[in-house]
């Protein structure tokens, strides 16, 4: 049965798995460099996140591991359950297996975490984009020439892109649209920070326009192991990632344990923990 990967945050259990039983020697970024290192032979993944046991359970660390593929999740599980890996202890490894009744719409993928995706997939030299228009929306010029001054925290830089995505092997192309803005206060700042803001604007504005469209593609992972593509131009995903695109979008994947806390507990929730062999360990 062929597999789909959307552009999209992923959200299904059976593309989530917890690791428990590991040391508690290493401290929790060598362990995260050790998973990822480990798990991701075995297919693309989109996070890794460590946390220290509960304080009844002896000292350690369990891990929640989110791949794209639910079919690379449960090779991963098979080849690494009950195995030392990294330690010298075997690690237990469980498949998320609870489905959520309410499903929620899926989260949008930043622009870094698309490319990264469309390169694993597509190879780095099977996609390209093709900026379409790249047009600045900024007012600033009008109301320089205004009687009266518009206060200055409403002034800003805004640019609108359009572009494709270009995939020539399957004949298939996608167009987003992006805009972003950029504050400006131009008596406070030089004209060396107004050219940085305008260049960061336009940047922002190229990220979020190729973000769009490679939502409306969807990845299809058939069982020979051949990759098609479809394209969905109605699929509608929820983008909140604003914060990430500011910070030049960085890499969920390198999220330490100490800021990845949140959400713990809608991870573990993926899971039945109502078996004893899937419990944390506890003191003796």
């Amino acid at each position: 049965m062929a597999e789909l990967v959307p552009f999209a945050v992923p959200a299904k259990s059976d593309k989530t798995l917890l690791v428990w039983e590991l040391s508690s020697g290493p401290t929790a970024e060598a362990l995260h460099n050790s998973l990822f290192t480990e798990f991701s032979r075995f297919g693309l993944l989109y996070s890794v996140r460590v946390f220290p046991n509960a304080a009844v359970a002896r000292p350690g660390f369990y891990a929640i591991i989110k791949f794209y593929s639910a079919k690379d999740a449960h090779r991963a599980q098979k080849g690494c359950d009950r195995k030392q890996l990294f330690q010298k202890s075997p690690v237990k490894v469980r498949l998320g297996t609870r489905h959520r009744a309410v499903q929620h719409q899926a989260l949008a993928l930043n622009s870094f975490q698309c490319q990264e995706l469309a390169n694993y997939y597509f190879g780095f030299n099977g996609w390209s984009k093709r900026i379409v228009e790249l047009q600045e929306l900024s007012d600033l010029k009008e109301r320089e020439n205004e009687d009266i001054v518009a206060p200055l925290q409403k002034q800003s830089l805004k640019f609108f892109c359009a572009l494709e995505v270009l995939l020539p092997s399957y004949e298939c192309r996608s167009t987003g649209v992006g805009v972003a803005e950029e504050p400006v206060h131009q008596l406070e700042e030089g004209p060396l920070s107004f050219l940085m803001k305008r260049k960061t604007a336009q940047k922002l504005a190229i990220q979020k326009a190729l973000a769009d469209a490679f939502q409306k593609l969807l990845i299809v992972v058939l069982e020979s192991g051949k990759i098609a593509v479809a394209y969905k131009p109605g699929e509608e995903i929820v983008d909140v990632r604003n914060e990430e695109e500011l910070h030049d979008l960085i890499q969920v994947n390198c999220v330490s344990w100490k800021q990845s806390c949140q959400g713990e507990e809608e991870y573990l929730s993926d899971f039945s923990l109502e078996e004893d062999e899937f419990r944390l360990p506890k003191l003796d």
